[in-house]
C-alpha cells in the first residue's frame, strides 16, 4: 500500500522543506556519545550568500564542518570520449575528500569557460552519491551542487531524488535578475530571488505530496523516478536502483550532447552570439523540439471534427502515425510481425474477435458533472451506451432523471459511479444503477491537490445533484 498523496496547500502544516546538510549520526550509538553536527537550512535552495557561508563555514566551525568545493568541469580538448574518466576522476576526489575529514563537499560548475566543459550537473551528483554509497562513506559527509543547470522544479526535484541536500542555481539567480526592468513593480534582487525561491519551494512540495511524503529529508535521496531511454548499464552505474524499462542513450550520446552545447555556447556561430536558441521545449517552434500536437494537426483535427471530413481526418492520422515511424512516441518502437516472415500460419478471421466487440472494452475517463456541462457529460454517456463501451460519471453524482431510457430508446445513464471521499452525490439509487463502482482513495488526475469545484460553477442543479448548498465550493478528498 503506497502512501496517500498529501494536500500541499491546506495539509502544509505536516510539511516541511527544512534540509539537514552534513554527516549523518550513528544510528548504533546507543551511548550518545557521537558529537555530530549537522547544519539546518529552512529550504534547500541557497542563495549565493548562503552557499559562501558554507564554503567558508570551515573558518568558524573548523572542529566541526569542513567543506570542500570540487570542480565538474574538463577540459574541452578532452571532448565526449573524456568524460567517463573525468567522472572516476571526480568520484575519486570525492572519496579522497571524506577520507580527509571532509564533510561537506560542494560540487561546483562555475569554473566553465571557452576551454571547460560543465558535467551535467544530475550526472555529477548522482555519481558521486553512488560511489560514495559504494565505498560506505555517504553517511559521513554531505552533498551541495552550484550549478547552472537546474532552473525548473523537475531539475531540483531529480538533484535532491539523487542526493543532493541543498541546491544553488546561480545562473537561474543571474538571469531573473537582469531581467528585473521587464517584471511587475519595483523589486529589488533580493525579493526577486526570495520570490523565485519561494515559488521553486511550493513546486517541491507539490512533487513531494504527490507521493505522500510530507518532509525533504525523507524525498532527499530517495531517488522516487523511472528512467525513460535511458541504457540499463549506464542507469546501473550512476543512478543505481532506478528502474528502466526502455533502453536508449549511454554516456557516450550524453557526453556529446553536452560538448555539443558547449561548443553552441563559446563557438564562433554568429546566430548564437547575439541570440539564445529558444529550443522549442515549451512552445512550439518550426526548427526546434518536436511536439506530438502541431499547429497543423491541431488544425486538421478541428476541419475533421467541425467539418466531418473523412479526408481531413485520413490527412490527420497521417501526421501522428509519422510521428510514430519517426520515433516520436514509445509505440513507435512497437512493430505489427508479419505470419510469412514468422513462419507462421495465419489465424482465421472467423476466430478474431470483430471491431464491434472489441469497443465493449472502451471507457471514458472520469469527468464529473459541474467540472463539465451536462450537455458533454449526457453526450459521453450516449456515445458510449451506442457502442455497448462505458462511460464514467466522475465524483459528482448524476441526475436521476438519466437512469431511465429514452424515448428514441439510447441512454444517458453511466455505466461507471464513481465513489470518493467526497461522496457528492452517492445515493443507494445511484449506486445500484451502475454496473460497475470506482471507489477512489485519492485524486487520480491531480494527486494531493483533490477535485475542487470552485463556490461560481456550484449552481441549484449541481447542489442538489451533490446534496450540497449553491456557492459553495466542493473539495474532495476533504482536507
Amino acid at each position: 500500500v503506497t502512501n496517500p498523496p498529501i494536500d500541499p496547500i491546506r495539509e502544509e502544516l505536516v510539511m516541511s522543506l527544512v534540509s539537514i546538510i552534513g554527516p549523518r549520526p550513528n544510528l548504533f550509538d546507543l551511548q550518545g556519545l557521537a558529537t555530530t553536527k549537522r547544519l539546518e537550512a529552512r529550504q534547500p535552495i541557497l542563495t549565493d550568500a548562503d552557499l559562501e557561508k558554507i564554503r567558508s563555514i570551515s573558518d568558524v566551525a573548523e572542529s566541526h564542518f569542513k567543506s570542500r568545493t570540487l570542480d565538474t568541469t574538463f577540459h574541452a580538448g578532452l571532448g565526449a570520449a573524456g568524460m567517463d574518466q573525468v567522472l572516476d576522476e571526480l568520484c575519486a576526489r570525492a572519496e579522497a575528500a571524506v577520507r580527509e575529514g571532509v564533510n561537506i563537499i560542494i560540487l561546483s560548475d562555475r569554473m566553465v569557460g571557452s576551454d571547460r566543459v560543465p558535467i551535467p550537473s544530475l550526472l555529477a551528483c548522482a555519481s558521486v552519491h553512488h560511489h560514495l554509497i559504494r565505498t560506505g562513506l555517504r553517511t559521513s559527509v554531505g552533498l551541495v551542487v552550484e550549478s547552472g543547470e537546474p532552473r525548473e522544479v523537475h531539475h531540483f526535484a531529480c538533484l535532491a531524488g539523487y542526493g543532493a541536500e541543498a541546491i544553488n542555481p546561480y545562473l537561474a539567480f543571474e538571469t531573473i535578475i537582469a531581467m528585473k526592468d521587464r517584471l511587475p513593480g519595483s523589486l529589488d534582487d533580493y525579493e526577486i530571488v526570495k520570490r523565485y525561491i519561494k515559488s521553486i519551494g511550493k513546486g517541491l512540495l507539490k512533487v513531494m505530496s504527490k507521493m505522500g511524503i510530507s518532509t525533504y529529508q525523507s524525498y532527499c535521496g530517495a531517488q522516487i523516478f523511472d528512467a525513460v531511454g535511458l541504457k540499463a548499464d549506464f542507469v546501473g552505474k550512476f543512478f543505481a536502483g532506478t528502474h528502466t524499462r526502455v533502453e536508449g542513450v549511454g554516456l557516450a550520446e550524453i557526453a556529446e550532447e553536452a560538448v555539443r552545447r558547449h561548443a553552441d555556447a563559446f563557438g564562433e556561430a554568429l546566430v548564437y552570439k547575439t541570440a539564445l536558441d529558444v529550443g522549442g521545449e515549451y512552445a512550439y517552434r518550426s526548427r526546434g523540439e518536436d511536439h506530438a500536437w502541431t499547429a497543423e494537426s491541431v488544425g486538421l483535427l478541428q476541419h475533421a471534427a467541425r467539418g466531418n471530413s473523412l479526408e481531413r481526418y485520413r490527412a490527420f492520422a497521417k501526421i501522428l502515425n509519422e510521428q510514430s515511424e519517426r520515433l516520436l512516441t514509445l509505440r513507435g518502437l512497437f512493430r505489427i510481425k508479419n505470419a510469412e516472415e514468422e513462419k507462421r500460419k495465419p489465424i482465421p478471421l472467423d476466430q478474431v474477435e470483430p471491431a464491434k466487440d472489441l469497443v465493449k472494452r472502451f471507457a471514458t475517463g472520469a469527468m464529473s458533472f459541474g467540472s463539465i456541462s451536462r450537455e458533454a457529460h449526457t453526450t459521453l454517456a450516449i456515445a458510449m451506451n451506442r457502442i455497448g463501451g462505458k462511460s464514467n460519471t466522475g465524483e459528482g453524482g448524476e441526475e436521476a432523471d438519466r437512469f431511465k431510457p429514452m424515448p428514441n430508446g439510447d441512454s444517458m445513464r453511466s455505466a461507471i459511479k464513481q465513489v470518493a471521499s467526497g461522496r457528492f452525490g452517492v445515493t443507494t439509487e445511484y449506486l445500484v444503477n451502475s454496473d460497475m463502482m470506482q471507489i477512489k482513495m485519492a485524486q487520480g488526475a491531480k494527486p494531493g491537490e483533490g477535485g475542487q469545484l470552485p463556490g461560481h460553477k456550484v449552481d441549484a442543479t449541481i447542489a442538489k445533484v451533490r446534496h450540497s448548498t449553491p456557492g459553495v465550493g466542493l473539495i474532495s478528498p476533504p482536507p
